[in-house]
């Protein structure tokens, strides 16, 4: 199957692995080339926690996600369009991706603030009604409480104003251990939404992409990814949702292994949310080529520095006096800094904000090399050994967990 690009766009498979699926390819949009696979930071705000963009494309991110919930509901999208859209906004100088908003608003659209009491601390958020049917979502916005609709036009209207080079149609995601049933009603909502996303007139030079959804029924996600590849007109590329979403990991890893090769092997495979070391390597493994996830940046802030040896929780007393960087061999500002773990672990229960900033940059610099190693084995024919002994370095008591 072959689909059509948005203007300005292409997508070029340069390398595959003898063994599994993985693949190295450069996915061209109109303001940057990004190597696969690829790890995009999330900003979800327009802003990764802590950083500047310069900062955030010094880790050797290549394209930045932005969230359209919360862009949509502050400062707006008319306020982006008119400076710049959401690069010129955020100063951002490579390629950009906004997801759909419809996570957030079924997730925080039901939790509206309480006025805080004349004498006492504000109270735990009320429920309110989030309503999902054929036209959408209706939520209530967490911010004020004020009414919204989130169409599957709607949310293309609003990435086209916001402006990144990618956007997401609007999907259904069942929770991972929802029956057959409610699974096979997501996934047929979401190609009734898929085409309703693709009739919407978007910005010539913005590429918008599919979700193929269907838990951990490989059936269905194979039937699901065939069905919305076959589309007129086509998506750009196609992205895996619904996973990590309380499916057991093993569980999730042997579907990826069943479907995400078999997605159209001419448009990038993008796996939403998921991003542990180990699932970004077996995904690799399985024919993905993009990743987000808000697991680095985090776990930063909750004082946990991730490394190829496993993970380092600063605040523990074994690093009171240890001298060592967090990772001897990363060339990160902290690191080649010179930054002791007995400085950060100070600076962390001082509750100074550098560290945060620190352990941030450090984080999404060992993904970034990650995914930069990942992409140097498969051209160079090595993927098996590289996956092997970067599995084998993440010993199994210190694996990072969400």
């Amino acid at each position: 199957m072959t689909a059509p690009r948005a203007k300005g766009f292409a997508f070029r498979v340069l390398a595959s692995s003898a063994s599994g699926h993985a693949r190295a390819a450069v996915l061209t949009t109109p303001h940057a080339e990004v190597e696969t696979p690829t790890f995009m930071p999330v900003g979800t705000q327009g802003s990764v926690k802590g950083l500047t963009s310069e900062d955030v494309a010094s880790t050797g991110a290549q394209i930045m996600l932005g969230n359209t919930y919360h862009l949509w509901l502050r400062p707006g999208p008319d306020v982006i369009s008119s400076l710049g859209g959401l690069r010129g906004f955020t100063r951002w100088p490579r390629a950009m991706l906004t997801d759909s908003g419809g996570f957030q608003a079924f997730s925080l659209g039901g939790n509206l603030p309480r006025p805080a009491p004349a004498n006492g601390p504000a109270q735990a958020p009320r429920k309110s009604l989030v309503t999902l049917d054929e036209e959408g979502f209706t939520f209530r916005s967490h911010l004020d409480g004020a009414r919204h609709h989130l169409s599957p036009e709607v949310a293309v209207r609003v990435q086209g104003k916001i402006g990144a080079d990618i956007q997401m149609q609007l999907d259904v995601c069942p929770p991972g251990d929802s029956a057959r049933d409610v699974v096979e009603a997501a996934v047929s909502r979401t190609t009734r939404w898929a085409r309703r996303a693709l009739a919407t007139e978007r910005p010539e030079g913005q590429a918008l992409f599919g979700i193929v959804q269907g838990a951990c029924f490989t059936d269905l996600r194979r039937a699901h990814a065939d069905e919305l590849a076959s589309l007129e007109p086509s998506f750009d590329g196609l992205a895996l949702g619904g996973f990590s979403v309380g499916e057991p990991i093993p569980k999730m890893y042997a579907t990826l292994h069943e479907v995400a090769h078999a997605l159209d092997p001419e448009r990038p495979r993008y796996l939403m949310g998921v991003g542990t070391p180990r699932d970004l390597l077996e995904a690799i493994d399985a024919g993905v080529d993009m990743f987000d996830c808000v697991l680095p940046t985090r776990n930063a802030r909750n004082g946990q520095a991730l490394t190829r040896f496993g993970r380092v929780i600063i605040k523990q007393a074994r690093y009171k006096d240890d001298a060592g960087p967090l990772d001897p061999a990363c060339t990160c500002p902290c690191c080649a800094g010179g930054y002791a773990r007995a400085y950060l672990r100070h600076l962390y229960l001082a509750g100074e904000m550098t560290v945060l900033r620190l352990l941030t940059l450090h984080n999404l610099h060992w993904y970034g090399e990650l995914v930069r190693g990942a992409r140097a084995a498969i051209r160079g024919g090595s993927w098996a050994a590289f996956k092997a002994r970067t599995l084998a370095d993440l010993a199994e008591e210190n694996r990072v967990t969400c």
